[in-house]
């Protein structure tokens, strides 16, 4: 098994500074974040280069507007099943996170649907899964923070 590199770096108040510019504005230009953090472009292209190497940063995203992208809808589901869930299953794309979970439940999932049709068809489908024992669901009345 390869060693995970993420493990062995250790960040420092300046690997911080830089990733913090970067989670509020992954599109901000080096000048722009060496502005903000008051590090020399130069090391702050370095600092990025070496966090991507290690996998301290793992990618670069965008965080959309639900409404507008047409995922308004949010629901977590809670699920416990009766043997690992195969890879098409989280290949759907309406699901955003997955989490394996201790309790009563083995999963923790987030969804994110037009509306609740189309989550009701999705549902009406998931009973179809012999591998699913039960499901707990919860739909969100609105967010107040999230996070890509």
């Amino acid at each position: 098994m390869k060693p995970d590199p993420a493990n062995s770096i250790e960040l420092d108040i300046y690997d911080h500074k830089i990733i913090e510019a970067l989670r509020n504005d992954a599109r901000a230009s080096i000048r722009e974040v060496a502005k903000q953090t008051k590090i020399r472009p130069s090391t702050i292209h370095l600092r990025i280069q070496k966090l991507i190497k290690n996998n301290i940063i793992e990618k670069f995203t965008l965080q959309l507007n639900d409404k507008a992208v047409g995922e308004n809808f949010i629901v977590f589901m809670f699920i416990n099943t009766s043997k690992d869930l195969s890879s098409s299953f989280f290949a759907d794309l309406r699901l955003k996170e997955a989490f394996g979970v201790t309790g009563e439940y083995d999963l923790l999932l987030k969804y994110k649907f037009k509306d609740i049709s189309e989550f009701n068809d999705y549902v009406i489908n998931l009973r179809k899964n012999k591998d699913i024992i039960k499901t707990l669901t919860t739909v969100c009345t609105i967010k107040l923070k999230e996070e890509s």
